[in-house]
């Protein structure tokens, strides 16, 4: 403020205090009011700050990216992710590597080659346990582990890591996954895993707490349109060694419940989790389909 400026304050607080002062000294009527005084000038405007810097487009990326760093994925993104943990390659409808995943070459129990090697399913097992769970035995046991204890125990953000090679440069797959793809398996593996032990039991392959009147009712609204109500409209498998829905369900039920809850990769199979179906929906189509005939 100028000398001026600031005179001219002072001075109108003391026109101020000596009204009141008057005003409290007076007992008679208020006379009229006086005309309005001139207005007095303005002060001096501030400086005005310099225009801060405009983000790049790397900052933006990076501010959204924080923005948006732990919000739960939709539903949608993690069914997709599901599919894409039982075969990619169909879901994405990317061209298969020629070669073996580079960790294959650790195992020599499961003799298996090419695009099998490279499903996550094929070392980690329909029931995400991997040695531990329904592959520690048989053609399809690789000794690796599964994913079930990584995925309940790291974030979302450190699944992708590992999915990018971070903790294993042999298990980088953004080689040959986008990085929506990836980040829809990352969210899968962190929201969309279940514990199958407390679901199906392994020695008898039965559903625990399945009801197969209910079941029917589902397979019935849904499933049977595509698969027929024998379950036998399409065949998985060849001429010579069919597979059906009933198949599946009494051979691999931990196989069924990824496909029912996800879908099946690179088709317009609707997903459970998608359409609203719980857990107990599931065990119940899986208890029905499992006495459709084979």
């Amino acid at each position: 403020m100028s000398k001026k400026g600031y005179l001219l304050a002072v001075l109108g607080v003391l026109v101020l205090v000596a009204g009141v002062l008057i005003l409290g000294a007076c007992t008679g009527a208020q006379g009229t009011q006086g005309p309005q005084g001139e207005r007095g000038p303005q002060g001096e405007r501030g400086l005005q700050g310099s225009p801060g810097t405009t983000p790049s487009q790397a900052e933006l990326k990076a501010l959204i990216a924080e923005v948006l760093r732990g919000t739960p994925s939709t539903v949608a993104a993690i069914a997709r992710g599901g599919r894409l943990y039982d075969n990619w390659v169909e879901e994405t409808k990317a061209t298969a590597p020629a070669s073996n995943q580079p960790l294959w070459a650790l195992q020599t129990t499961n003799a298996r080659t090419g695009i099998d090697t490279w499903r996550c399913k094929e070392c980690h097992g329909w029931d995400y346990k991997g040695k531990g769970g329904a592959y520690s035995k048989g053609s399809h046991y690789t000794g690796f582990v599964g994913v079930y204890d990584a995925g309940t125990s790291k974030s979302q953000e450190q699944l992708l890591g590992i999915l990018k090679g971070a903790t294993n440069a042999r298990h980088d797959f953004s080689q040959v996954l986008d990085e929506q793809s990836l980040n829809e398996l990352a969210a899968f593996l962190s929201q969309g895993l279940i514990n199958e032990t407390a679901y199906i039991d392994y020695a008898t392959k039965k559903p625990i707490g399945g009801t197969a009147t209910n079941g029917a009712q589902l397979y019935s609204g849904v499933c049977a349109a595509c698969h027929g109500a024998d379950g036998k409209q399409i065949n998985f498998g060849s001429a010579e060694e069919p597979e059906y829905v009933g198949t599946v369900a009494a051979d691999n039920p931990w196989e069924f419940l990824n496909k029912v809850r996800y879908g099946q990769p690179g088709t317009t199979m609707p997903s459970g989790l998608v359409s609203g179906w719980n857990l107990q929906n599931v065990m119940d189509v899986l208890a029905y389909a499992q006495t459709l005939s084979q």
